[in-house]
């Protein structure tokens, strides 16, 4: 069984490291139509993958591939931002249809931001408005952080179906209904869902904000990887979020979202005051309590040390730092330029031991006591915390189904980002889910798989990672050694000391205290001529018989010797009386008391049962 293990461990690393050195020779670069292979179900290999432009299988009101290599139908953005400088408030960051960096599917193309530290804004009119009544609201789109990212967005907005609206003007405050994606500044890593809801008494509209992911979110922003990025809200008011078609938000619009859809029954009465006598003080100063005589508040909290002594070699008159004499003027100094040129000072090499005025050191006072404060008692004419009262709130109002949403008709990306390059591809606005997700196949999953494809074998992600972690050679040395150690220890022959060649309890027969009948029965045996094919059988003791039946102690043989040729005697014995004795004798020795306990009591010979 032992070696049986070991073939399957070297069995499974042969086959680990072959199926490694493989995957690292799979790459998808160029896709020829004419390539002989034919796998396109598993996997994209080299030749067999042709990319199509996805087509929506049913109902939608917006998708946009960008593999045409136009912007055919986006409009890019002439406004300002308000309140900001007139060189920093223009939308001049520059959009771009490109393939992606790495892992391109030839063909697919997407849309790029492309400056650093710039306002963008580009958007887009849907087919026709979304309206929201019986059908749900998917939004879905791929982003790429091809650069990674330090501050900055990809979310998207769904601006609002006003009827004035001109896509030249959009801007910040664009009225929107749904803001929805990714983004992120500093460590905080952020995926928006924020929709605007219309206040039915005053006409206000208010952003509420959807709880955030219960997951970590900095892998999708830091992979380097395109993520596909849904919202489903659905006529019942609930909603979901998902990344890479999983789940990693959900809720109810009308519970899982900040501020509140509904405002609270009742609020504080803005003309309550707090009358002047409440008194809301837990503790106050014990007014009884009196200074103690000795207390002397002008004492200092550290005093100079009066023991300590000015060190041998102080020298008072040195400074701490000198010019430092190997320096020079640098050739091209300027003094009319650069002023009036000083060496750098460096630490004076005669202050050994110490320079300047030398001051004892500072000792926290022992008679220090600090300012006197009289101790803290409860107050007896504590009240409590003081609020105001509660009143009907005049605004309040029960929305039971908030995803009646303002409609909206067109799709905008207003962004300001510190890393260029941001991908974004295949958008669509639809109100079935199998239309989405059959819209990800044909685009999404394909970049998926390319990139799967391309990916690097085990052992070459290992050398990248120890390039980035040297300490990781040492621990790949451990492992790679520990099986070769295991293995020679399975497989080294090794010297095995022969012990007894009975390892087991033996039976052996020490004393047998027999009778009349028993001696004379042994008597007749050993007349009997023997047979040649018999072998020496155990002889079963009889009624009268007791026998000592002992486990041999294995880890002693000087002991063993020693008692097995004490029983070897007594049965030698046993055998001589036997043969010269006869019937006669035999019956006298019956007749006889003490005549037949002689010999037993020569046999009365036992081993200690030993374990």
């Amino acid at each position: 069984m032992r070696f049986q293990g070991v073939g399957l461990c070297l069995g499974l690393l042969f086959i680990t490291l072959n199926a490694d050195f493989m995957d690292d020779g799979v790459e998808v670069e160029d896709f020829n139509e004419n390539s002989d292979e034919s796998n396109i179900k598993d996997e994209p290999s080299s030749g067999t993958f042709k990319y199509k432009t996805p087509q929506p299988i049913g109902e939608v009101y917006f998708t946009e591939t960008f593999d045409s290599g136009n912007l055919a139908g986006w409009v890019l953005s002439k406004a300002k931002k308000d309140d900001m400088d007139s060189e920093i408030a223009i939308y001049d960051g520059r959009w771009e249809i490109e393939e992606l960096k790495e892992n391109q599917v030839p063909g697919d193309r997407g849309l790029v931001l492309k400056s650093k530290a710039k306002h963008h804004a580009i958007a887009a009119f849907l087919e026709k408005p979304f309206i929201f009544a019986d059908k749900p609201l998917i939004v879905q789109y791929e982003v790429n952080f091809q650069d990674g990212i330090d501050c900055g967005g990809a979310y998207i907005k769904l601006l609002a179906d006003t009827g004035d609206l001109i896509l030249e003007n959009f801007y910040d405050k664009t009225s929107y209904t749904i803001m929805f994606g990714p983004d992120k500044c500093g460590e905080d890593y952020k995926l928006h869902l924020i929709f605007r809801h219309k206040h039915p008494k005053t006409g206000v509209f208010e952003e509420k904000h959807a709880k955030p992911p219960d997951v970590d979110l900095k892998e999708f922003f830091t992979d380097r990887k395109t993520h596909l990025y849904t919202l489903v809200m659905n006529p019942d008011d609930t909603f979901e979020i998902l990344i890479d078609q999983k789940v990693v938000n959900q809720g109810t619009l009308l519970d899982d979202v900040v501020p509140p859809i509904n405002p609270p029954r009742e609020i504080d009465d803005p003309s309550d005051k707090k009358p002047e006598e409440w008194d809301d003080r837990a503790k106050i100063p014990d007014p009884t309590a009196v200074k103690p005589e000795d207390w002397d508040e002008n004492e200092p909290a550290q005093i100079e040390d009066s023991s300590a002594v000015k060190p041998d070699g102080w020298l008072d008159d040195e400074p701490k730092f000198i010019p430092n004499p190997k320096a020079e003027k640098p050739e091209d100094w300027s003094d009319d330029m650069d002023g009036e040129w000083e060496a750098p000072h460096i630490p004076n090499p005669a202050c050994q031991i110490g320079c300047g005025e030398w001051k004892p050191p500072m000792i926290d006072n022992p008679k220090y006591k600090g300012i006197w404060r009289p101790p803290m008692i409860n107050n007896p004419n504590y009240q409590g915390l003081w609020s105001p009262q509660k009143i009907p709130n005049p605004d309040y109002f029960e929305d039971g189904h908030p995803f009646l949403l303002a409609s909206f008709s067109a799709l905008g990306l207003e962004l300001w980002s510190m890393a260029p390059d941001i991908y974004f591809d295949n958008f669509i606005i639809c109100s079935e889910k199998e239309v989405a997700d059959q819209w990800a196949t044909d685009g999404w999953e394909l970049k998926i798989m390319v990139a799967n494809a391309n990916e690097p074998g085990v052992l070459r992600q290992l050398v990248i990672a120890a390039e980035e972690r040297p300490w990781l050679w040492l621990m790949y040395l451990v492992m790679a050694g520990l099986p070769v150690a295991l293995v020679a220890s399975f497989c080294w022959p090794r010297k095995v000391k022969k012990k007894y060649e009975d390892t087991g309890p033996k039976k052996t027969e020490l004393c047998k205290l027999q009778s009349k009948a028993a001696l004379e029965q042994e008597a007749e045996e050993e007349k009997a001529p023997e047979k040649p094919e018999d072998v020496q059988e155990e002889k079963k003791p009889g009624e009268a018989e007791v026998v000592i039946v002992e486990k041999e102690v294995i880890g002693e043989p000087e002991e063993k010797r020693k008692e097995d040729r004490e029983t070897l005697e007594g049965q030698e014995e046993v055998s001589k009386l036997s043969k010269s004795e006869s019937e006669d004798e035999m019956k006298d020795a019956d007749e006889s008391p003490g005549s037949g306990d002689a010999p037993l009591k020569s046999l009365r010979k036992r081993r200690v049962r030993k374990d």
